[in-house]
């Protein structure tokens, strides 16, 4: 059985091909995918078949997808373009003749009015509407959101947002690319959505009190209108578009958006979630 990744050169895609070997998949049944094959040389050194594949060229995809049998579809980062490129992926795993696909979507994403959640709702509409069997991924926040920020955050001795008293289900990457792997390698259940999350939900307060322990000094959750948040972030040389959907993200974190019990995650990865506090010592190094 031949198991694509797409976006393997990314933090996610890769992870997952890990997860996959850790499972014990034979390298040479697993086929990663990236628009430049040449960062995957190490991949490529273990076994793993590496093919070009650029979500907005089908015919690249059609040539990658060739020969499988279950596609993972990392979503897109480019935010605007992911219907039209997920679009493509949808089509060359059709004319593939993929016995599933499986696609990296958002927390609540047929319900939540978060906007970053749209391309992701109208790719699962794209997914059910081509009679593929799917398995949708809804992944909550990543730790690393925030803890790829720490050097910003320990500068400013503050983490400024507006999610107010909201929690969020963040696990880290390896733990969703675990699941993925799961679902990739497993016989789980089809045309299936599984709501992924952390096992401990944390308020931004609760982030900053657990951070401030670790470092030994008072760093402080600074809430704002979503406005001035956004302003920040624009301040910071983020582009309008981005700063928005980050500052309606926090939004959607203080209406409970991001919280997820489901306990989805844990039971697919078979063991505990990975701890905010142990995710903070990893990025702290």
């Amino acid at each position: 059985m031949s198991l694509v990744v797409t976006g393997a050169s990314g933090h996610l895609g890769r992870l997952t091909v890990q997860a996959l070997l850790d499972r014990g998949v034979a390298a040479n049944r697993i086929v990663a995918t990236a628009r430049t094959p040449e960062s995957l040389t190490d991949l490529a050194d273990a076994g793993v078949v590496v093919r070009q594949a650029d979500y907005s060229d089908p015919q690249s995809l059609k040539e990658a997808f060739a020969g499988a049998d279950r596609v993972l579809l990392v979503s897109s980062s480019a935010v605007g373009q992911r219907i039209e490129q997920h679009g493509n992926v949808v089509e060359a795993a059709q004319a593939a003749g993929v016995d599933l696909i499986a696609y990296t979507s958002a927390p609540h994403a047929d319900t939540t009015k978060m906007l970053l959640a749209a391309e992701h709702a109208a790719t699962e509409r794209l997914i059910r509407d081509s009679g593929l069997d799917f398995v949708f991924l809804r992944n909550s926040w990543y730790l690393e959101n925030y803890t790829e920020q720490l050097a910003t955050t320990l500068e400013h001795k503050a983490i400024f947002g507006s999610a107010g008293s909201g929690r969020v289900s963040g696990a880290s990457r390896a733990d969703y690319a675990a699941a993925a792997a799961a679902v990739l390698a497993g016989d789980g259940p089809r045309n299936h959505t599984y709501e992924l999350g952390g096992d401990t939900a944390f308020t931004l307060s609760e982030y900053a009190e657990t951070l401030s322990g670790l470092v030994g000094e008072t760093i402080a959750y600074v809430d704002q209108p979503p406005a001035q948040y956004q302003a920040i972030l624009e301040s910071a040389g983020l582009p309008e578009p981005i700063a928005r959907l980050m500052a309606d993200s926090d939004v959607a974190v203080a209406r409970g958006d991001l919280l997820v019990e489901s306990g989805d995650l844990r039971r697919l990865i078979g063991r505990p979630t990975t701890v905010l506090s142990d995710a903070i010592r990893n990025a702290l190094g």
